[in-house]
């Protein structure tokens, strides 16, 4: 019997973000931003070890995205897959021998029957990318944290089964936060900082076809969004263009999201 491959976001938010990924043969952590004790609590609820995996993806170095990284691959040689400038942050802040497999930004390498290609997005870290993670069921795009979707951006994540999206505040909420110094707002909503919940329904308008069936929001505010509000902005723009078949799923910082079977898309239990 063919095992469909299997996509989990394990958390998600300004505390920490982390996902899992399957197929029949390999098992990758994209991002290691929960603390360790959550990605091995986590991955346990889905029957996974950190020992099971086949590496590390990284999309930068911000703590939010690392946080676990120490603790997990203290005792573990799981490789780390990264580009140079992320890999020397790293070496810098976590003084461990790290198993590190350094790529190219814009190039493209595999894990075992994962063909992944990287590209760089705009967001105020070293050198951070999105992925295109090409699986033997279809593609899943990965776009955590950017500040814009470029047409670069764009087009590599075009044709993708299921894409992993920013959504990240919405803008009148923002503006009225009185918690946040204006110089903080700015960087939020600046070109390198974060996308709004109109700007990713602006990018699902360009990304949105027959074969995009699952939309997974990340990254979500807990002061200046709510699940709502992402919701809505995203079904809103589904319904103005007519597709009506595309599920979207909410992520959040303290529990994983059910398992999306990337071969039908039928929801695990």
């Amino acid at each position: 019997m063919l095992v469909p491959t299997r996509f989990t976001v394990l958390g998600s938010g300004s505390g920490g973000n982390a996902s899992f990924l399957e197929t029949d043969q390999t098992r990758i952590l994209i991002d290691a931003g929960l603390s360790g004790r959550q990605i091995r609590l986590r991955l346990a609820q889905l029957g996974r070890t950190p020992e099971t995996l086949d590496g590390i993806l990284l999309t930068h170095e911000h703590s939010d995205h690392i946080q676990g990284l120490k603790a997990i691959c203290k005792k573990l040689n799981i490789p780390i897959y990264c580009n140079r400038l992320t890999a020397d942050e790293l070496r810098f802040r976590l003084k461990i021998d790290l198993n590190i497999c350094q790529f190219v930004t814009g190039e493209t390498f595999e894990i075992g029957n994962m063909i992944i290609e990287n590209f760089a997005v705009p967001h105020d870290a070293q050198d951070p990318v999105g992925f295109h993670i090409k699986t033997p069921d279809g593609g899943i795009g990965i776009l955590t944290d950017l500040g814009q979707t470029t047409r670069l951006v764009l087009e590599r994540v075009r044709g993708v089964k299921a894409l992993l999206i920013e959504a990240n505040y919405d803008l009148k909420r923002l503006q009225e936060d009185t918690r946040r110094p204006w110089s903080i707002k700015q960087r939020i909503m600046s070109r390198h900082g974060h996308l709004s919940n109109r700007d990713t329904a602006e990018a699902i308008e360009n990304l949105a076809n027959e074969k995009l069936e699952n939309i997974v929001l990340c990254h979500l505010s807990s002061d200046c969004n709510t699940p709502e509000l992402a919701r809505q902005s995203i079904t809103d723009k589904l319904v103005k263009l007519g597709i009506e078949n595309t599920k979207i799923t909410l992520s959040n910082q303290d529990e994983p999201t059910e398992t999306l079977f990337i071969d039908n898309f039928f929801l695990e239990g």
